[in-house]
């Protein structure tokens, strides 16, 4: 669980009192978090119990211009021959 954070409910009035404790930023979440194995009390104040595991980067070949989706069970390409709603 060393990839693990802690997500903290931090108002932007507070924001410096959290990093000054260790907390950091998180630009993709737009969260504070800690780590998952620091010790959680000086935050408690801040806490809202959310333990989130980093899922691990997808890469993609952009330079052959082939893109993957998720698949979807109920999803069905549409082919260009009718209109959508007939």
């Amino acid at each position: 669980m060393a990839d693990s954070k802690i997500y903290l409910n931090v108002p932007f009035a507070e924001k410096d009192a959290a990093k000054a404790l260790g907390a950091r930023w998180d630009p993709a979440n737009k969260k504070w978090y800690i780590a998952a194995d620091k010790d959680p009390a000086p935050f408690a104040k801040w806490q809202s119990g959310e333990l989130v595991s980093q899922p691990k980067p997808v890469t993609s070949n952009t330079a052959s211009g082939v893109m993957t989706y998720p698949k979807q069970a109920d999803f069905v390409a549409y082919n260009g021959e009718l209109a959508p709603w007939d």
